[in-house]
């Protein structure tokens, strides 16, 4: 089996090393090298990492917190560039419970206390299947807070993230937190530093439950492949 890790990518140096580390980490785990890929901005691409490994099957895990438009279109343009017919493409890593619990330890390790008002921030998407895969994370973070967590996005619209903190203020929200739904550092992280939130958790992709989640998804599919 021939790993692959695809992220989205960003021209922020320190965002690619955090998507290197997380696949070196998952390595560990698998006890094998796992090959990175990016959708945009950087490469290398799907196809051409495809086009490099040795013969034999392929898996390659989407580090998507959501399956949208890069999940359905992106990665398997991809793959049918690459030509390989031996390629398995597992689910997207979110919504879980795994990423739940990341999140619920990344607002314990930034400060969160209960009382505290809860926003989860995403990149942002007009994808609806992506929606709904964010709506139903943010309802498995409320739940598991027991306290409602508001959704919003880095990028500017109707769910900004500056204008959800701002309407938490002047509902009378004494303290907000936002949890970072992003895997890696990079523009949509510099943005939420500035939204006006007293907490702000760091990215996703460091948490050992991520590479974890990865991993799993890597011996799932060897399984299934292997059946």
């Amino acid at each position: 089996m021939n790993p692959i890790l695809v992220a989205h990518g960003t021209r922020k140096g320190s965002g690619v090393a955090m998507i290197e580390s997380l696949a070196s980490d998952v390595g560990v785990l698998l006890g094998r090298r796992v090959a990175t890929a990016f959708v945009d901005v950087v490469g290398p691409r799907p196809a051409e990492v495809l086009t490099g490994l040795p013969a034999g099957p392929a898996v390659l895990v989407p580090a998507f917190l959501s399956s949208g438009h890069h999940v359905h279109v992106d990665i398997p343009t991809g793959i049918a560039a690459s030509g390989r017919p031996d390629v398995t493409v597992t689910p997207a890593l979110g919504p879980s419970i795994e990423i739940i619990r990341a999140l619920t330890d990344r607002l314990l390790e930034s400060g969160w206390q209960p009382g505290d008002s809860v926003v989860l921030c995403a990149a942002g998407t007009s994808d609806r299947r992506a929606q709904g895969d964010l709506r139903a994370a943010a309802a498995m973070l409320s739940a598991a807070l027991s306290s409602r967590v508001e959704l919003a996005y880095a990028i500017a619209g109707t769910y900004w993230v500056g204008d959800v903190v701002t309407r938490l203020r002047a509902r009378g929200a004494r303290r907000v937190a936002v949890a970072s739904y992003l895997l890696a550092d990079g523009l949509f992280q510099d943005r939420l530093r500035s939204c006006g939130a007293d907490l702000i958790t760091a990215p996703l992709g460091g948490h050992p439950g991520v590479a974890r989640l990865i991993a799993s998804r890597f011996r799932l599919a060897r399984v299934s492949l292997a059946a």
